[in-house]
Order: structure tokens, then C-alpha cells, then sequence
């Protein structure tokens, strides 16, 4: 089955994963039964694994992948040991890494081996650090001289760098031959890298000196040369580049592939769209996490005791605020038992004053993201988002003081509401860029634990500021 052929549309995959799932219940009542009579049901438990087996081999890597992140760990390690030997590295690849973590553990040395063997130089390089470090020295040996160096050269580079993400497979042609030398060239091949939409076009000392885009070729007399039809303006990058900006430029120029050349502009290798865009989803479940204080993705199967330590740091900051809150409320509460409707109104100066710095935050840790705003246009963002904040202060807290007027018959009440509503919305904005620009210049993640520290922002401060008027203007 090809590759096309065994991908499967989400809602499809989700109907096999119900179909996996009814078989795994089914084995395991057959396996249960057959603890009791042991040649009773020996045929329809080989007819089980047989359909299972059957239904796993249909399904591409990443579907594979995804079946496995959405089952739980016993159902999880039942359908891995059923996959085979040689399609176990693809998938590691795939799935997330604290899934890898699972499934490796399942592993011994040598189903590891002859699972990543296989794979090439950077794709091994991906695996490396998830492995047993008594495996190492073992596959380093298998490795023929020119696979070792890559491996080496990949590991020798952040993972945020290009040199960590850049693949070896690419087709380089010489500037000085015919495009009919060069279609005869092609047609040695069984198939061609993944993703080639071009040819690397280098001189005798490597030296990158151009692209061949593939429908170039194709539309061009066979009779011309190659160096007057290469394109010799090229987008290239640097090992050291930084991935994510390399990714903006992917998407800014819809690149699929681009050259990756050293100080000297020698072709070194190639990076791929494919990894361009695991990155950015990479990147986006990373920032997503950060927000909600979340140190690393969290299997959602993994053991209880997994799940408490990589949630228990926010949680805790978050119960300080929050206790913090709570003090803020017990300095009024006089003021509160003198007009109980302090109490019901209270939470909602609170609430919109969160949900207005968290989308500040997110708009500005975007645009640090995508480099549109740096830490020196701290003053010009404070403006733009103070100035939001104050209309819409005004306008919704006039709102919600009109509905306080009418609802306790307290023009004041009203009066004060529309203030306080107003005064947490300049809070919320001054805190929304501030957190990630203080974050940025302390050399932190802009993103990590923004929400939690908006939220103690703005219901501190909005309990402070609406329990504070009501109090002078209202008692």
C-alpha cells in the first residue's frame, strides 16, 4: 500500500481508533477467558490479533502515531508489541515525546536497534537523545563513516537551530552540463528525496551557485545548459540560523525547500517544508502550554504521579496570588457586610479584567513570535493598548454601571462599577505588555505563565480598586 493510499481523513481515523479499541477489549476478554480454558478460544484469539494486525499494517506512520497517543498506556504497549520491527523507528518518529518515552521503555536493546538502523542521518539524530545511552556506542558502530559524521553534525546543534533540522537527501547537479544530461541523470534514480522541487546546482569545489526548479527543467529545451537556466538568486541558510525564524521565512517566500550552506558557501544540506511545519506545531503547542504554566507536554495517559509534577509549580504560584486575592477581599469586609451588593458585582470587574490582559498577552507574545515588536517599543504598545482599554472601559463599564443603577437602585453604585471596570482594564493592559516584555528581557519564554500572573494581576488589582471606591465614595 502506498503512502497516499494508507492515509486516512481525521473522522475515519477516528472510526478505526473505536474499531481498535473494540478489538483490544475483545482480545483481552479471550485472553481472560483463555487463562480458564486454556483451548478453548486459542483460534478466535489468532483470528483477533490477525484482524488487529491486519488493520495496524493500513495505517501510515502518523496515523499510527495518533492511535497510539490516544490509547492508554496497558492498550497503548498491546497494540506497539502488535506493529512491526520494521516500521517501529517511522513511528517514534511521529508520535510525541512523551509517548516515545513509553514505548522505548517497552523496547529491548536489540528491537531498538533494528527499529532505528534504518533511519536516516537526521532522522536518527531526532531519536538520539530519547534512547538508552547503552545503545549508543552500538549504533554509533553500525553506522558507516558518512552516516556517523551526519549524526554527529546534526547533534552538534541546538535543537532550535537549522543544523539540528536539515536533512542529507537532496540532488546536486553540476552548472556546466545540459538539462538533457541532467534528465538523464534523474532517470538513474528509483525515486527522488522527499519534497524535491528543485536541484541544487553546485561547482567543482561544492560551492552552491544556484537552484534548478524541476518544471524549469521540464519546460526548457533539453539543448540548454544549465547555468543559463538555473535561478542564481536563492533563499540559503545557515546551520546556526535560528529554526523558527527560518519557518517565517518558509511560510513568507512559500518555500518547500531551501539550500543550508556554511561560512564558505559550501552545500551542506537541505532543509525540508515538513520539518518547517512540525516545527511551528511544535512551537504552538509549546507556547499554548507556557501560557497555563505548564513546564513540558504532558502525556494524558502518564502516570498520576508524572501529571503532579509537571503541573504542581504554577498551581502553586497560583495559590499564593490567589491567597493574595483573597486578602485583598478581607481588608473591605466591612464594606462588604455594610452593602452585600459589593459581593455580587465584585467578580465581574474581576473577570473582564482577565479576559482583557490575556488578550493583550496574547497579541503581544504573537507579535514577539513573528519579531514585529521588540522590548524597544515598550512605550508605543503601552499607549496603543492603554488607549483600547480606556474605550473600552468606558463603553462597557458604562454598560454593566447602568444594569448595577437599575438592578439596586444606587446611582453611585453604578458610577463607581463604571470606574473600577475602567481603571482594571488600564491595569490589565499595562500588565499584558508588560509581563512578556519583562520576561523577553530576563531571557524567559514571553508565553510562560503569562495567564496565571495576568489573572493574580487583575483580580488583586480589581478587587483592590472596586472595593477601594466603594469604600470612600459609597460608605
Amino acid at each position: 500500500m502506498s503512502e497516499t493510499e494508507s492515509r486516512v481523513s481525521t473522522h475515519r481515523l477516528h472510526d478505526r481508533l473505536e474499531v481498535i479499541e473494540g478489538l483490544l477489549r475483545r482480545r483481552d476478554d479471550l485472553l481472560e477467558h483463555a487463562a480458564a480454558t486454556p483451548d478453548g478460544n486459542a483460534e478466535a484469539l489468532e483470528s483477533a490479533n490477525a484482524t488487529l494486525q491486519a488493520m495496524l499494517d493500513e495505517l501510515h506512520p502518523a496515523d499510527m502515531a495518533d492511535v497510539l497517543e490516544s490509547l492508554p498506556l496497558e492498550d497503548r504497549i498491546a497494540v506497539w508489541q502488535l506493529v512491526k520491527t520494521e516500521r517501529d523507528g517511522e513511528i517514534l518518529l511521529e508520535v510525541s515525546d512523551s509517548v516515545r518515552e513509553s514505548l522505548i521503555a517497552d523496547m529491548d536493546d536489540s528491537e531498538i536497534l533494528a527499529a532505528v538502523e534504518p533511519l536516516d542521518a537526521d532522522e536518527l539524530a531526532d531519536l538520539v537523545d530519547d534512547l538508552p545511552t547503552e545503545v549508543l556506542p552500538e549504533l554509533m558502530a553500525s553506522l558507516d563513516a558518512q552516516q556517523r559524521e551526519r549524526v554527529q553534525s546534526a547533534l552538534s546543534y541546538a535543537e532550535d537551530q537549522v543544523g539540528a533540522l536539515m536533512d542529507f537527501e537532496m540532488v546536486t547537479i553540476r552548472e556546466d552540463i545540459s538539462l538533457e544530461t541532467v534528465l538523464r541523470y534523474l532517470r538513474r534514480f528509483d525515486e527522488l528525496p522527499e519534497q524535491t522541487d528543485k536541484l541544487f546546482v553546485v561547482n567543482s569545489e561544492n560551492l552552491l551557485t544556484g537552484v534548478l526548479p524541476l518544471h524549469w527543467l521540464l519546460v526548457n529545451s533539453p539543448d540548454r545548459m544549465v547555468t543559463d537556466v538555473m535561478a542564481p538568486d536563492v533563499n540559503t541558510f545557515r546551520p546556526e540560523d535560528d529554526a523558527y525564524e527560518v519557518a517565517q521565512a518558509f511560510e513568507r517566500y512559500d518555500l518547500v525547500t531551501a539550500p543550508v550552506v556554511d561560512d564558505a558557501g559550501r552545500l551542506i544540506g537541505r532543509i525540508a517544508v515538513d520539518a518547517m511545519v512540525d516545527l511551528i506545531r511544535e512551537e504552538g503547542e509549546a507556547e499554548a502550554l507556557s501560557r497555563g504554566g505548564l513546564r513540558e507536554e504532558e502525556d494524558i495517559f502518564a502516570s498520576i504521579w508524572k501529571s503532579v509534577r509537571n503541573r504542581w509549580a504554577w498551581l502553586a504560584i497560583n495559590l499564593i496570588t490567589a491567597f493574595v486575592a483573597s486578602r485583598v477581599i478581607g481588608l473591605f469586609e466591612h464594606s462588604i457586610e455594610k452593602l452585600v451588593a459589593l459581593a455580587a458585582l465584585m467578580p465581574i470587574v474581576a473577570g473582564i479584567g482577565g479576559n482583557s490582559g490575556n488578550q493583550t498577552i496574547t497579541m503581544i507574545v504573537r507579535a514577539m513570535a513573528l519579531e514585529q515588536v521588540g522590548v524597544n517599543g515598550l512605550r508605543r504598545l503601552w499607549r496603543k493598548e492603554l488607549g483600547v482599554a480606556l474605550i473600552n472601559g468606558l463603553v462597557w463599564g458604562g454598560v454593566i454601571g447602568v444594569v448595577a443603577w437599575l438592578l439596586y437602585g444606587n446611582a453611585a453604585l453604578g458610577l463607581v462599577m463604571t470606574c473600577a471596570m475602567t481603571l482594571n482594564l488600564l491595569l490589565a493592559a499595562f500588565m499584558g505588555v508588560g509581563i512578556p516584555m519583562l520576561m523577553a528581557r530576563a531571557g524567559r519564554d514571553p508565553a510562560l505563565g503569562s495567564s496565571v500572573l495576568i489573572t493574580a494581576m487583575t483580580d488583586s488589582g480589581g478587587f483592590f480598586i472596586f472595593l477601594g471606591l466603594a469604600t470612600i465614595f459609597l460608605l
